[in-house]
């Protein structure tokens, strides 16, 4: 069934060994003027305040590859849902640009899908898994009721909801009602998938199970994914690069290729030196920050 899942490309694709990704994606800092999915060009977002603006960032600018796991981090304020709200076109910036496949971004783009935090609030509680998993195919007025039934078996097999679709979301665990979310956003076939720390409400077990089905959909798939969270160790684990922001204003502090081999695993990955090294640099300069309320030297 996974086999007949296609890439954002509309080219079909079958299930490739991870280590062909392994190859792609050795987190391997982007070479200069390659071609980029994503520009942020000068980007500075104020939000007005009593007494004086609160400047969240000011003319960052950053170019994420097509095909890469980027990972956002940072202190808390310091703009990482904001800027994520900003690629997607879900909130203006003061001033800059984005671009998204050399188009200009004003508006929710097609291509791009954001999952949110709160899946409790993102799911329909009236709705079956697979009427939910559906509800992402309304927008594509061309696709037939047949097409759009194994579409979504598809994606519902792809998250690993095989045999629960008749279930309604009451009837699932908060991580099985997040892999209700992300098959709905994979089934308009994203280019672009955005998370907003969507693990922070479950348990570690479920944590890090999901982390292994986002880095197994972004090994078939071949979408780029943008990724907040406030986990530094999540993070490493997941990505191919990872931007640290620094205080509000800062802009980026840190801008970090991690460097570990693809397929990632729980056990044996977090037990490489090179893991600790890399989670060690980027913890120690957002605990500074969050312990002493100063951007980065």
């Amino acid at each position: 069934m996974h086999d007949a899942i296609r890439r954002p490309d509309d080219r079909s694709v079958s299930a490739a060994p991870a280590t062909a990704r392994a190859a792609a994606h050795a987190g391997e800092p982007r070479p200069d003027g390659a071609p980029a999915i994503i520009e942020l060009r000068g980007l500075t977002k104020i939000f007005p305040t009593p007494g004086r603006d609160l400047t969240v960032f000011d003319n960052l600018s950053c170019r994420i590859q097509k095909g890469s796991f980027l990972s956002v981090i940072g202190p808390s304020g310091c703009g990482k849902s904001t800027l994520l709200k900003i690629i997607c076109g879900l909130e203006p910036a003061t001033a800059g640009q984005v671009r998204f496949d050399g188009r200009a971004v004003s508006d929710p783009p097609k291509g791009m899908i954001y999952v949110f935090q709160q899946y409790t609030k993102s799911i329909f509680p009236w709705r079956t898994v697979r009427e939910n998993v559906e509800f992402g195919l309304r927008a594509q007025k061309t696709v037939s009721r047949a097409q759009a039934r194994e579409r979504c078996n598809q994606y519902i097999s792809l998250v690993g909801l095989e045999t629960y679709e008749d279930y309604y979301p009451y009837q699932l665990s908060g991580g099985m009602q997040q892999r209700v979310c992300i098959a709905r956003a994979l089934i308009g076939e994203p280019a672009v998938l955005l998370m907003d720390e969507p693990f922070s409400a479950v348990d570690a077990m479920t944590r890090a199970i999901l982390q292994e089905l986002v880095l197994k959909i972004w090994d078939k798939l071949a979408i780029t994914i943008l990724f907040v969270t406030h986990d530094v160790d999540e993070a490493v684990f997941l990505s191919t690069r990872i931007v640290s922001l620094g205080r509000a204003g800062a802009g980026i502090a840190q801008d970090v290729a991690i460097d570990l081999p693809y397929p990632r695993d729980q056990i044996a990955t977090r037990a490489e030196p090179r893991f600790t090294a890399l989670r060690q640099q980027l913890f120690s300069s957002i605990f500074v920050q969050e312990k002493t309320g100063a951007a980065p030297a």
